[in-house]
């Protein structure tokens, strides 16, 4: 029987490896600089990481998807490539729409105020100046970094780094997305935040959209996911309903991130 339901992401065997520069400084002669290059030799310093390997899945409407395993597992540059940041060095990735990555490191001004902030922000995710008008009070309401006093009217760079990630996804929040990518960005905030979030990324998802979130917080996931993809080593080790998948890492891990 075919599978009724509707598609928005598809990776289809996907590979992504990059170079990693070291901190050596390359000195020493151009004779020897130029003997490497004709060569083909690799500079000292210089490492190839296979950061994802051959992963393949689909993603469906509706869906929210975590992704766990431990650090350098390969959770982020997949999501970077679904995104479109980085482009698979092997393998395709298909998206329904235009994916939106949300991250703690996206990029908003420091130097301008959080009210400037959230008018690029929300420009930058596809609202009109009438859009973001209309959403500016619930945008900030919903971020808290006023609750405190008025800092919505200071620069970014005065902002804990969890102000900033709450200003971000208060941005993103503000409009419907066909695939909302959150990389660590609700692992911020007091608990009646991270409720909010849950509770808006359940709204997303009534609105047809798909939701992956990264996340160090396996109890996030389980939250906030009905669906779980474990990454290891850049490898799929397990896809399978979040609780499931959850108790399974744990099981090995012992909860290590």
């Amino acid at each position: 029987m075919a599978d009724s339901r509707v598609p928005t992401v598809v990776v289809d065997g996907v590979h992504i490896t990059y170079k990693v520069h070291g901190s050596r400084t390359g000195k020493g002669s151009a004779t020897t600089a130029l003997s490497r290059i004709v060569s083909r030799r690799a500079a000292p310093g210089i490492r190839e990481v296979h950061a994802v390997k051959g992963v393949s899945f689909a993603a469906y409407k509706g869906e929210a998807i975590g992704l766990i395993g431990s650090n350098g597992s390969g959770k982020s540059t997949l999501l970077k490539a679904i995104a479109g940041l980085l482009p698979p060095t092997k393998g395709k990735v298909f998206t329904e729409g235009q994916p939106s990555l949300l991250g703690v490191n996206a990029a908003l001004m420091g130097d301008l105020t959080g009210e400037r902030n959230v008018i690029l922000g929300g420009l930058a995710m596809g609202m009109t100046r009438e859009q973001i008008h209309e959403r500016y009070d619930d945008i900030v309401d919903f971020s808290g970094i006023n609750e405190k006093g008025d800092f919505i009217s200071l620069p970014m760079r005065t902002y804990s780094s969890g102000m900033g990630a709450r200003l971000r996804f208060s941005i993103a929040a503000a409009k419907s997305h066909d695939v909302l990518l959150i990389d660590e960005a609700l692992s911020t905030g007091d608990a009646r935040f991270q409720r909010r979030s849950r509770e808006r990324i359940d709204e997303l998802r009534q609105e047809a959209g798909t939701v992956f979130l990264v996340s160090h917080s396996n109890g996030t996931i389980t939250q906030t996911c009905d669906r779980a993809i474990w990454l290891e080593a850049g490898t799929l080790r397990m896809d399978g309903p979040a609780k499931e998948v959850v108790a399974a890492y744990e099981a090995v891990t012992g909860g290590r991130k």
